[in-house]
């Protein structure tokens, strides 16, 4: 017999395995996000899907492959097997392209009139709305879902050289799920909707604009080490 049954502090001995584990868990905090691109000079879709297309892959509304800054999905439409991912936050970004179409830079302000309805079209008339496979579950509109920091939103341009204006995208800083985060198992097919009623209005003809959808989370996955 090794060591002593004797406990001073009179504390519950932990729970030492009699072999040793053939996994272990892993835990940590990380951000998925995905990126629905709007022509301009047309009224978006009634019905978006996001989280369904891959690093690297085309879809979403672009004809040319995401990139990092419009999603780290390695695998679209599901979580990786092995891997349980717990949604404690959600945050929409708004954002203006210098081009119709997706072969331009998002880097136009808006600090015109139509770029800020622009905006206001896209916040007043968005839902985002969970999909899973054959269950639709609505998370909020727009309008009350946080967009984080950054230089993107809305400018008002008061005379030639005088802007001023608040530096966000005007939504709301609520995060859903706080107190009861959304759990995602391994393997669980899902997208993300982002819906507009029947009175959202073109984007404007000079310019696209992007919405990027972020979950804020933990995940879980299992080691194999035996």
């Amino acid at each position: 017999m090794y060591g002593s049954t004797f406990n001073p502090a009179r504390s519950q001995v932990p729970p030492v395995p009699m072999q040793q584990p053939t996994s272990l868990f892993r835990f940590g905090e990380q951000s998925i996000w995905s990126t629905l691109f709007m022509p301009g000079n047309v009224a978006p879709n009634q019905s978006n899907r996001l989280f369904s297309v891959a690093l690297g892959n085309q879809g979403q509304g672009f004809a040319n492959a995401l990139s990092i800054a419009e999603t780290n999905l390695k695998e679209g439409g599901r979580v990786p097997n092995g891997v349980a991912y717990d949604v404690f936050g959600v945050a929409c970004q708004l954002y203006h392209m210098d081009t119709v179409g997706d072969t331009g830079d998002f880097d136009v302000p808006a600090d015109q009139q139509v770029l800020i309805a622009d905006l206001q079209n896209v916040i007043c008339n968005g839902v985002l709305r969970w999909n899973f496979t054959q269950t639709v579950i609505d998370i909020a509109p727009i309008a009350l879902i946080g967009a984080g920091g950054g230089l993107f939103g809305a400018v008002a341009q008061n005379a030639a050289g005088a802007n001023s204006g608040a530096m966000n995208n005007g939504n709301g800083h609520v995060w859903m799920y706080r107190k009861h985060p959304v759990m995602l198992p391994g393997a669980t097919a899902f997208t993300i909707l982002l819906d507009f009623g029947t009175r959202v209005a073109n984007i404007s003809a000079n310019n696209a604009l992007a919405a990027k959808v972020t979950l804020i989370g933990y995940y879980k996955n299992v080691i194999e080490i035996g």
